[in-house]
């Protein structure tokens, strides 16, 4: 009985930017746990390519920080027949540079993408569940969400972003049946982070700093994935889940 709380049979997850990376092993691991996935990022051949490795997956490609494209392509995707019960807001970048010499051009990419991008496809998606009186909104935030490091000032903001627009989500949505939660990652090893992991000062750093030792697998977020989207957390409503191997429960 308590297996069943987890599967997600007859439903449907949309992830973002997830043609790779987190968003590519969160949307494998739904589909695993028996949901069809639908992937998103804005580079179609790479989403074609992506889904041909997840059975029975499909495609919705559209750029996340476009309001109106993703009312469009969202509303469409509905209105075809197929109601988004679950979705991950993955879409996001990181640019590294001291901030008193950040580029104000990328400060504002970071915000469209980082975070403008969660309230564009939440708010889209939400519209629909709200509706339906039920629903599964999970944001990645990141360990920068509750923790700062040289370099990444803005990012680091972006994703306290994220974190409070999740409680927000949560605040406004739960009456509606809407469960809305937020994994924050420590340290993976994924594209997003390759400048880090081939910087062998940094890795001896990171694994000196997490008490786990070692850099985490994307897959190793799957089941807090499966977990949020899944009866199972039902009355789990506006909760950060860190994902670190403990590096934000130590000093």
């Amino acid at each position: 009985m308590a297996l069943t709380l987890f599967d997600l049979t007859g439903r449907t997850a949309l992830v973002t930017g997830s043609s790779q990376g987190i968003g590519f092993a969160l949307a494998q691991g739904l589909a695993e746990a028996g949901a069809r996935v639908v992937l998103n990022g804005r580079d179609e051949a790479k989403l074609t390519a992506a889904a041909m490795e997840i059975p029975g997956a499909a495609t919705l490609a559209f750029d996340a920080t476009d309001h109106d494209k993703v009312r469009a392509a969202i509303d469409a995707f509905e209105q075809a027949g197929t109601p988004i019960d679950i979705l991950v807001n993955n879409a996001g970048m990181q640019f590294r540079t001291p901030l008193e010499d950040f580029p104000a051009d990328a400060f504002e990419r970071l915000l469209q993408t980082n975070v403008a991008s969660v309230f564009h496809v939440g708010q889209a998606v939400a519209r629909h569940m709200i509706r339906r009186g039920r629903g599964k909104i999970i944001n990645i935030a990141s360990v920068q969400t509750a923790l700062a490091r040289p370099g990444i000032a803005p990012y680091t903001a972006t994703k306290g972003a994220v974190g409070n627009l999740t409680k927000g989500m949560a605040t406004d949505w739960a009456k509606h049946g809407l469960q809305c939660n937020a994994i924050a990652p420590g340290y993976f090893d994924t594209p997003l982070n390759a400048a880090l992991v081939a910087d062998p000062a940094f890795s001896a750093w990171l694994e000196k700093r997490t008490p786990a030792g070692r850099w985490g697998k994307v897959e190793e977020l799957v089941g807090a994935c499966v977990f949020l989207a899944s009866d199972a957390s039902s009355f789990v409503n506006g909760h950060i889940l860190y994902v670190d191997g403990g590096i934000t429960a130590s000093i």
